[in-house]
Parts: C-alpha cells; sequence; structure tokens
C-alpha cells in the first residue's frame, strides 16, 4: 500500500485511464463527436480553438479538487487525482502517437468504438475506487447544497455540455451519434460496475422451506433465510425462504427447489451488488480478493 492506496487499484485506475483516452483520441476526436460531462467541454474547446484537451482537462479539475476533496474522503480523493492526471497523461501520449483510424464514412462504427472503450475505460476506473473528477464532484456538491440526484445533475450537465456542442461545431448527424455513443458508454459503465458481483435473489414461498434451505446448504454451499409472511387471502402464516445466489447457479436452484417442491411459489430477482460471505468475504470472514 501507499498513503493507504492499493497499489491493484492503482494499476487499475491507470489501465482504465489509458483506455479511456485512446478512445477518446482515436474515436471522438478523429471522427468529429462530442462527449458530455468535463471531457465534453475539453472537446469542445479542442474542436473550436484546438485547445489540447490533455492540458484544458488539467486546467478545468484542479479548481474543484479544491472544492470537493472533503466530499470525497482521503483515498477517493487521491484516487481521483491520480485519475485525473493519468487521464491528462494518456491524451498526450495518444495525441502525439495516434493510430490512423478514420472512420467519418461509418459514424455507427465510431460512435460504438467510441462508447465500448470510454465505458469500459471510466467502468474500471470507478470499480477501482476512482473518478475523473469533473462532473462528478460537481453532481456531489449539487446533491449536498441543492437536493439533486446525482443521476440528475449528471444528465443536467452531459445535456447542456452537448448541446452547446451542437451549437459551435456538430451536426445533427454528428449529434445524434454523439447521444449513441454517451448511451453505450452509460451502459457498458453499468455492466462493469455491477456484471461481477450481478446475482439472484430468490423468494421462494413453500410448504417445505426446511428442507428446501437444507438442501440448498448442502448441495449448493449457499446460505438461505427463513422470513415470516401472511397470506392475505388463506389468513394464514407462511414462511418465505430467501437466498442469493450466482448468476450461474440459477438453474441449479430451481432444479433443487423442483425436487422437493415442484408447487412452490419462487421469484427470481436480478440482484446487482452482493455484499457478505461466499460473495465479497470467505467462510473466515476474510475479503476475497477479486
Amino acid at each position: 500500500m501507499v498513503f493507504g492506496l492499493k497499489l491493484k487499484n492503482i494499476f487499475f485506475i491507470l489501465l482504465g485511464s489509458a483506455i479511456f483516452s485512446f478512445g477518446i483520441v482515436h474515436f471522438n476526436m478523429q471522427n468529429n463527436l462530442a462527449e458530455g460531462g468535463f471531457t465534453g467541454i475539453t472537446l469542445l474547446l479542442y474542436f473550436l480553438w484546438e485547445w489540447d484537451p490533455s492540458y484544458t482537462n488539467l486546467i478545468l479539475n484542479i479548481p474543484l479538487f479544491f472544492i470537493g476533496w472533503k466530499l470525497l474522503g482521503r483515498s477517493v480523493f487521491l484516487y481521483t487525482i491520480i485519475g485525473t492526471f493519468s487521464v491528462s497523461i494518456f491524451l498526450w501520449i495518444f495525441q502525439r502517437y495516434q493510430i490512423n483510424m478514420p472512420l467519418k464514412d461509418d459514424l455507427t462504427l465510431a460512435a460504438l468504438f467510441a462508447g465500448v472503450f470510454i465505458g469500459v475505460g471510466l467502468g474500471i476506473i470507478f470499480r477501482y475506487g476512482g473518478t475523473t473528477g469533473g462532473v462528478d464532484i460537481i453532481a456531489r456538491l449539487a446533491n449536498k447544497y441543492a437536493g439533486i440526484s446525482m443521476g440528475k445533475a449528471m444528465f443536467m450537465f452531459d445535456a447542456v455540455v452537448i448541446a452547446l456542442s451542437l451549437i459551435f461545431y456538430l451536426t445533427y448527424q454528428e449529434a445524434m451519434y454523439t447521444l449513441v455513443a454517451v448511451f453505450i458508454g452509460a451502459r457498458v459503465i453499468d455492466f462493469m460496475q455491477e456484471g461481477a458481483y450481478a446475482a439472484r435473489g430468490a423468494m421462494i414461498i413453500s410448504e417445505n422451506t426446511d428442507q428446501i434451505a437444507e438442501k440448498i446448504m448442502k448441495e449448493m454451499d449457499r446460505g438461505a433465510t427463513v422470513l415470516r409472511g401472511y397470506g392475505p387471502y388463506t389468513k394464514k402464516e407462511k414462511e418465505v425462504l430467501y437466498c442469493v445466489v450466482a448468476r450461474n447457479e440459477i438453474v441449479k436452484l430451481k432444479s433443487v427447489i423442483n425436487s422437493i417442491d415442484p408447487h412452490a411459489f419462487v421469484s427470481v430477482t436480478v440482484v446487482h451488488d452482493v455484499l457478505g460471505e461466499g460473495f465479497t468475504l470467505d467462510e473466515n470472514k476474510k475479503p476475497i480478493e477479486r
């Protein structure tokens, strides 16, 4: 650890910054596409006056560090500094050592590549505790002092930046492809953030909850919790079994339930984040390295 930061996290934040910057230079800048957030502002300044995004990224973000460092907390603040500076460094490198990827004749492909690279890069940065500063800090401030949700604040900021880009340099066609890239990037970020931990939660109503729970623990090595329920139609108390399993275990879980009670009522939901034994902790309650 360095200053309380994990070297693994630093490595992946650097990797995410490299992927993000590669996408910005080779797909957004080469194909005249905009972007949301502070990255969109740096691109706006680049296309209007050819200001280097590697420098404007720092110029725009450094004042926000002094405003928002208390909101972020020490470790996130340091990871954010690493993320912001590394993005600027990689932007500088990739602009000077570019791979020629002209896709202006196929903006659909350019938008897809832009969204994937930006989404994967930011997803890795966010997953390992960092941010790239900018709109994230503004959104936190808006949430704290104006009561505006972070998601809404970020959406509003992105919308303003893309609208300004449309006014000053984007064609309507390029603006639409920019929206496609932003949408894909957001979906990829969600997948990167939630995909590794996504699981399935099952609510099981049966007259044989004890047998089902025992078989789940024995054959699947998963825990289960019995909740007390009440059937308003039958006017009887019922036991509800709740169990969380990995995505690839849901078929096995259904088989276990069906082998004991084929008539059991089962509701399966997507669980986006799971903390605890079997997912983030091992049987000794120690963190599982991922």
